[in-house]
């Protein structure tokens, strides 16, 4: 949960908002235009005050953005506790998996700070004690579960950061659509010398008009069979 703020400020009037309305307003920020939108100026007008008293909740951006995204993943942890346990930890492990995919694809800022800083982000820590318990379950050593909860993270949160990026400016512009954009790089690509890069021609046609969702699954997917392999299950 978020801190209530701790400081005094030597006879200074205390801020007439709270921390819970200076999350908000920061998250909707972030949502708008990202890390470089969130100033303390452009918070302090949102919530109508100086920037002066931002400074009674947080010292700074960096902690402003730790409490942001922690503030966003209390939401995340929520929705985590609400999947029904299972027989199959790895199934248990994956739905836990897409449920924060789902949440940072939403928004490309929270992959950058997303357990950044524990000492702050507790609620992202308890979402990586989350997923690491369902490995418990599992006959692993302790440094297979730390690997293991460490690929599905890096699956998750790079594939939904990548997946997040703004489209180019063509596509933003209704010039022309995600699969006419694809489909430009595809007819370049079957035009490779076919002995240079026999890779591309085998895969051209599946990276055509391809569904990056899909995408995401299949990758999570192939990391949750090694896992389940390296437990003998």
């Amino acid at each position: 949960m978020a801190r209530q703020p701790t400081r005094s400020g030597g006879g200074r009037r205390r801020a007439s908002h709270s921390m819970e309305s200076v999350l908000g307003e920061a998250v909707a920020l972030l949502d708008e235009a990202g890390a470089p939108a969130l100033t303390f100026r452009a918070l302090a007008q949102r919530l109508g005050g100086g920037v002066a008293s931002i400074y009674w909740y947080v010292a700074n951006k960096d902690e402003l953005l730790d409490l942001a995204t922690d503030h966003v993943m209390a939401g995340v942890l929520a929705d985590i506790e609400k999947l029904p346990p299972g027989e199959d930890a790895i199934d248990d492990l994956r739905a836990m998996a897409v449920t924060l995919f789902d949440a940072v694809v939403s928004r490309p800022w929270l992959g950058a700070y997303f357990m950044r800083n524990t000492d702050v982000q507790g609620n992202s820590l308890r979402i990586y004690e989350k997923l690491g318990r369902q490995t418990l379950r599992l006959d692993l050593t302790a440094r297979q579960r730390f690997h293991a909860v460490s690929a599905v993270v890096g699956v998750v949160v790079g594939s939904a950061v990548d997946m997040g990026q703004e489209p180019p400016q063509e596509i933003l512009d209704g010039a022309v659509d995600r699969d006419e954009f694809l489909g430009r790089f595809a007819r370049t690509w079957r035009e490779l010398a076919p002995e240079e890069f026999p890779f591309i021609h085998e895969i051209v046609d599946e990276f055509d008009g391809h569904d990056d969702v899909d995408q995401f699954r299949s990758a999570l997917d192939l990391t949750l069979a090694g896992l389940r392999l390296q437990a003998g299950l």
